[in-house]
């Protein structure tokens, strides 16, 4: 649950002069970090050790001299169900859960036992994957989709989906929406600018502009972005869309999303679904399901892989047909008939990804869309209560979930006193005060969001609304929230 404090200069003081509140504030975030440091410092040694040799964009994320004692990533050393240890012993309950690959909890023992099998028959790469068919029957079954092709990533998944479309289509340019993320290819990271008539311009330096000059960037939810796909209908080769936003999942525009269906299937518009996040989690048929809306392709990944590394494109044979020609049959006189673009990868088809994907789908199979009910009921329980008890505090911070997928939505901390000066603002701000509260109480959590899993217990969930009640009441006492009488 990310935060950051307001930048405001009336974002903390409680009167218009009071030295007092700013040294609480700082003895504050001073005791935080130290706090942290002392619980972490195998973790913290470790990331000075190998930073000359390793690079990591986490070690750059957020930089800031006022937080560089405590800009680390939290090293872990085993997991299992809903928990991880770090390297200096520390239990956590997560819920970064593999940024959303742990569906079924840490190291569920089906998959262990499936990979630990094939790893007595060893890695054969080069041939085919003995499970590889049953998998890809199996992804057909649940969502629905006619032919599937693997990959090594999300980020691949999603770059095959692309070129698949454009070679069936034969045009090149794309469309997207301000809001999605659709992994690391320079193909997909591109953004809108702020100007008055907003373009498509490069997400990060390093992105040639050259790269994204056949993507259109479109607002999410806009039906003006309708009328803008019309209007480049004999270019388009694909419209990629994250049908829930991983970073705004209190976003679930169904109506928009048939629309979508309804006008890409009329202009002859391959949709393709970005299903990273929300593929087997929501509904065993996915975000598809769900919406009652059918992609022409879509891309998996996380959950399916079982904790392995995986990407999935799945689609209409009329579109995957361009992977392998389409099917043929011996026998007879048969043969591949459609015109075929390239895919390839050492590792695609790994034989232990392969297992572990088999175990997790056959496990998904047998126990059913009660599965995804059951936890998407209990991740709405589980974010009602604890905005029903920000509300009640007044504490400015609303969460909102699409299953068990849940982030912040509100995260200012903001009050009505006024005497904060630029000394106490510079104690605070951009510091990430809750996560570290959160790390300090045993609770693991990156950012501005998390997800609950079949492995998290009701006990579980009791610690976590504890660490948050907490963590407030100690920010509190920092002088870092206001007191309710006071918040607005």
């Amino acid at each position: 649950m990310h935060q950051t404090v307001s930048n405001s200069p009336q974002a903390i003081a409680s009167s218009p002069s009071s030295e007092e509140i700013q040294q609480r504030q700082r003895q504050h975030v001073a005791n935080l970090m130290s706090c942290y440091i002392q619980r972490t410092k195998a973790s913290k040694n470790l990331a000075q050790a190998h930073r000359r040799t390793l690079t990591d964009s986490r070690y750059a994320s957020g930089f800031r001299l006022l937080t560089k004692e405590v800009n680390y990533p939290i090293v872990g050393q085993r997991s299992a169900g809903s928990k991880l240890w770090d390297v200096d012993g520390n239990e956590y309950i997560d819920l970064m859960m593999g940024y959303g690959i742990n569906l079924l909890g840490h190291n569920p023992s089906f998959v262990k036992a499936a990979i630990a099998a094939q790893l007595e028959q060893g890695m054969q790469i080069g041939t085919q994957a003995e499970h590889a068919g049953e998998v890809a029957a199996l992804i057909c079954e649940l969502t629905g989709m006619e032919r599937v092709n693997f990959c090594n990533s999300g980020t691949e998944a999603v770059m095959t989906a692309v070129r698949i479309a454009r070679a069936v289509t034969g045009r090149s340019k794309i469309a997207m929406f301000a809001g999605s993320y659709h992994g690391h290819w320079d193909g997909t990271l591109a953004a809108l600018s702020s100007d008055a008539e907003p373009q498509t311009i490069p997400r990060y330096p390093g992105v040639s502009s050259n790269t994204i000059e056949d993507v259109l960037v479109l607002e999410y939810d806009d039906v003006r972005s309708l009328a803008k796909l019309q209007a480049h209908e004999q270019e388009l080769a694909a419209v990629l869309v994250e049908p829930v936003q991983s970073r705004r999942p209190y976003l679930q525009p169904q109506a928009f999303l048939q629309q979508l269906r309804q006008l890409t299937s009329d202009l002859g518009i391959p949709l393709i679904f970005d299903e990273m996040v929300t593929g087997f989690r929501i509904h065993p048929g996915g975000a598809q399901a769900w919406f009652g809306v059918t992609a022409d392709i879509a891309t998996y990944g996380k959950i399916v892989g079982g904790g392995l590394p995986i990407g999935v494109v799945a689609g209409k044979a009329a579109y995957m047909d361009a992977v392998d020609g389409g099917f043929w049959s011996y026998g007879d006189d048969s043969a591949p008939q459609a015109k075929t673009t390239f895919t390839a990868g050492t590792f695609c088809r790994h034989p232990l990804a392969m297992a572990a994907a088999q175990a997790v789908l056959m496990y998904l199979r047998q126990e059913g869309a009660s599965l995804q009910a059951t936890l998407n009921h209990r991740t709405t329980e589980f974010i009602a209560r604890l905005n029903a008890y920000f509300r009640a505090e007044q504490v400015p911070v609303q969460l909102a979930n699409f299953g068990s997928l849940f982030s912040v939505v509100t995260h200012e901390i903001t009050s009505d006193r006024s005497d904060a000066t630029a000394n106490a603002n510079a104690a605070t701000q951009g510091v990430d005060l809750l996560q570290y509260h959160f790390l300090n109480r045993g609770i693991l959590i990156r950012g501005g969001g998390g997800f609950l899993s079949t492995a998290h217990t009701d006990e579980d969930i009791e610690r976590i609304i504890w660490a948050v009640q907490d963590s407030v009441a100690a920010m509190r006492a920092g002088a870092i929230l206001p007191s309710p009488e006071l918040a607005h």
